[in-house]
């Protein structure tokens, strides 16, 4: 890229970031030092402001950057990722929001220890929170290492390797100053530049081809080098039986997974009552299905106007199809117009990476005092004390995430959140579904379910071809593979209910009636609801 694009696509991006920055600031100013206001912005959120806030978290690097450029990769196949992010939201608006949010406080753990033994618990759901929004967060930095090197050029592995370690920092600090408060301001500022900058782009691909939405798919079919084919399924998930329950594997991970994300269902304790979570999760569908609709179109934009080989040379999983396409949207390499729109596209992408990974790296620090340290430590002390092991786990998880985000550079971002995706249904979903929905639910159960979808979704993985015995893999050079698929939720989500339906019917405990009976009614009207 050329220097005018380098700067000012910096330029934007640390408007950004210095804009963010004074957010984080003036709440730090502001701020009580309380739990609640750490963790749950003290709950003065409207439904609106936390509806963009949520659908600020839930569009993430891995739709804007990752899907899309799985749709110019592979056409229809690539789009199915886009059916999964939606219809999730459904699972959520129906069977989680509101129960969430009038049984919890702070944590998924929270729901689930109101009617069990409360430390084990609390140590399984918290694991299982921390380990899925580790993987999330990888998805983020491996969006932001290839948003550099295509910016600076791609001169060399060291720009992608210095891009995740900023946005690691950054975030860290957006978490251990600001807390819930100033991620949630920074969610609604990118949910607002990423729907606009959506806006645009689709706008102009669809100006581009006069409207003709036919036009627009038949050349990308040209274009991609597979014909026809590219409108058709097959193309990534048809063509052996291993790849068709690949797909139906990522579909059920997708489906399923949402409902289980620690940083989406926190966002549920950021309104003051249940009716405003609710409708909180209405403005987000909204919000969502639109920007969804339009990566759609920008995918097929990509295969199109830029072409799959060209989005392939530049990065072989597609991360950077969207960039791309507004470099060419605009006028081609050198034009004014096409430095402008690259230079706006990939600040809007970095805003989207850095109020993602504030919010995952807070809902799962949250996790680690909350639910670990407290149940680990031996004496309650002061409500401090909590708020300072939040901080502090913010800057471990960060830097966890920051090592493994180095790992998995060449990784599609998309990609690796259907595994941060099916971890979630297999160990989290499980166990909050029973906890709300089964009166004879018991202690055993819940742990069984969380470490029996935990730990074969984790075990799966390792023996995948995306950790080993494929030249795409993490380690190419070695073999361990056992595992034909690249997605385990066809067998880990089933093990994880049925781990908890046997934990339970094996256990010596006897349900605890009046509690489930305490839960389901405050569950069902708020009644006692914190």
């Amino acid at each position: 890229m050329t220097g005018d694009h380098q700067t000012l696509a910096l330029l934007l991006f640390s408007g950004f970031v210095a804009v963010t920055l004074g957010i984080t600031t003036w709440v730090s100013r502001r701020r009580r030092g309380s739990v609640e206001e750490f963790y749950a912005g003290g709950r003065l959120f409207s439904p609106m402001e936390n509806g963009f806030a949520i659908a600020g978290d839930y569009m993430s690097a891995a739709s804007f950057l990752g899907v899309t450029g799985l749709i110019a990769l592979y056409g229809y196949d690539g789009m199915l990722y886009v059916v999964g992010f939606l219809v999730a939201w459904l699972v959520v608006l129906f069977l989680v929001a509101e129960l969430v949010r009038n049984c919890g406080r702070f944590t998924l753990a929270d729901v689930v220890a109101a009617r069990m033994s409360e430390r084990p618990v609390r140590i399984a759901a918290g694991t299982s929170s921390v380990t899925v929004s580790v993987l999330y967060l990888v998805a983020q930095m491996v969006g932001a290492g290839s948003l550099v090197a295509l910016l600076l050029g791609r001169t060399s592995g060291a720009a992608q390797d210095w891009a995740v370690i900023g946005v690691g920092a950054l975030m860290v600090i957006y978490v251990s100053l600001g807390g819930m408060r100033a991620t949630t301001w920074i969610q609604i500022v990118k949910a607002v530049l990423l729907l606009s900058g959506t806006i645009a782009l689709t706008v102009l691909v669809l100006l581009r081809f006069h409207g003709d939405v036919d036009r627009l798919l038949l050349t990308a079919a040209d274009r991609s080098g597979h014909g026809r084919a590219f409108l058709a399924p097959g193309l990534k998930y048809g063509g052996t039986w291993t790849a068709r329950l690949d797909f139906i594997s990522l579909g059920l991970a997708l489906v399923l997974g949402t409902g289980g994300l620690p940083h989406i269902l926190s966002r549920f304790y950021t309104v003051p009552t249940a009716r405003a979570a609710r409708r909180s999760a209405v403005w987000s569908i909204g919000l969502i299905g639109g920007f969804y609709l339009m990566t759609i179109v920008l995918g097929f934009g990509a295969a199109a106007v830029v072409g799959t080989d060209a989005v392939r040379g530049s990065n072989a999983a597609g991360n950077t199809a969207v960039p791309l396409l507004a470099l060419d949207l605009g006028g081609g390499a050198g034009s004014t117009g096409g430095t402008v729109l690259f230079a706006v596209v990939a600040a809007v992408a970095f805003a989207t990476i850095l109020a993602v990974v504030a919010g995952i790296t807070l809902a799962s620090s949250a996790s680690v005092a909350h639910d670990l340290y407290a149940s680990l430590r031996r004496s309650r002390g002061k409500a401090r004390s909590e708020v300072a092991v939040a901080r502090w786990a913010a800057v471990g998880i960060g830097v966890v995430a920051i090592a493994l985000g180095l790992l998995a550079r060449d990784l599609n971002v998309a990609f690796l959140v259907g595994l941060a995706f099916a971890v979630a249904a297999s160990a989290n979903l499980p166990v909050l579904l029973y906890s709300l929905f089964w009166r004879g639910f018991t202690t055993r159960g819940a742990m069984w379910a969380v470490y029996g979808g935990l730990v074969p979704a984790l075990g799966l993985v390792l023996l995948s071809p995306v950790v080993s015995g494929s030249p795409t893999s993490l380690f190419p050079d070695v073999d361990f593979q056992y595992f034909p698929l690249q997605n385990p939720g066809i067998v880990s989500i089933p093990l994880g209910f049925l781990a908890g339906w046997l934990g339970t019917i094996t256990s010596e405990e006897v349900a605890d009636e009046a509690r489930y009976a305490e839960t389901e009614v405050r569950s069902l009207t708020g009644a006692g609801a914190v």
